[in-house]
């Protein structure tokens, strides 16, 4: 199973999508559910790193096909 470096601290949104390769519209999707927290500075929208580690962590096995 492939692993994300998520340290301490705060990304944005822009980031997080980059690392968990979805698009704009399922980065909401999985914050309007409550299986991904935000916070916001300002106008900014950020995730914190553990926070994000959390989500990733809790996506389902993937199955492989033909084995």
């Amino acid at each position: 199973m492939a692993t994300a470096n998520f340290e301490d601290g705060l990304i944005t949104v822009a980031h997080f999508k980059e690392l968990a390769s979805i698009s704009h519209s399922q980065f909401y999707r999985e914050v309007k559910a409550g299986r991904l927290r935000v916070k916001k500075l300002g106008s900014k929208t950020l995730i914190a790193r553990g926070d994000a580690q959390k989500w990733f962590e809790s996506l389902p096995e993937g199955v492989s096909r033909g084995e």
